[in-house]
């Protein structure tokens, strides 16, 4: 039997943080471009305001996105992928395809 691989600190850093409940949602919804918080809010089925906000301020903080706040009235936030961020999308793409082959569709609610 072979010894499993050691796990490189980057690696684990990495997974921990995209896999993050939300946070692959996040950066999934914001592939299409900018986005103001309620349009991401409305994209992920089941994230709480709490939850989003805490999410938002982390990959922001990492610097896969970026905040803007656009000065008009009432004043508007958007929110972008960074390049960090965009650098993302042939991961994700990957784990979406997996995911199509290998999870299945939860049950319909009832």
């Amino acid at each position: 039997m072979t010894e499993p691989h050691p796990i490189c600190s980057r690696f684990h850093i990495a997974v921990e943080l995209i896999g993050a409940r939300w946070s692959g949602a996040i950066i999934r919804a914001l592939f299409t471009g900018r986005h103001r918080y309620a349009e991401i809010k409305q994209a992920i089925d089941g994230v709480s305001d709490t939850m989003l906000a805490q999410r938002l301020r982390r990959l922001e903080t990492e610097g896969i996105i970026e905040r803007r706040v656009i000065a008009s009235s009432p004043v508007q936030v958007e929110y972008h992928l960074t390049d960090k961020g965009h650098e993302l999308e042939p991961v994700v793409e990957a784990l979406i395809n997996w995911s199509h082959k290998w999870v299945p569709l939860p049950p319909a609610p009832k």
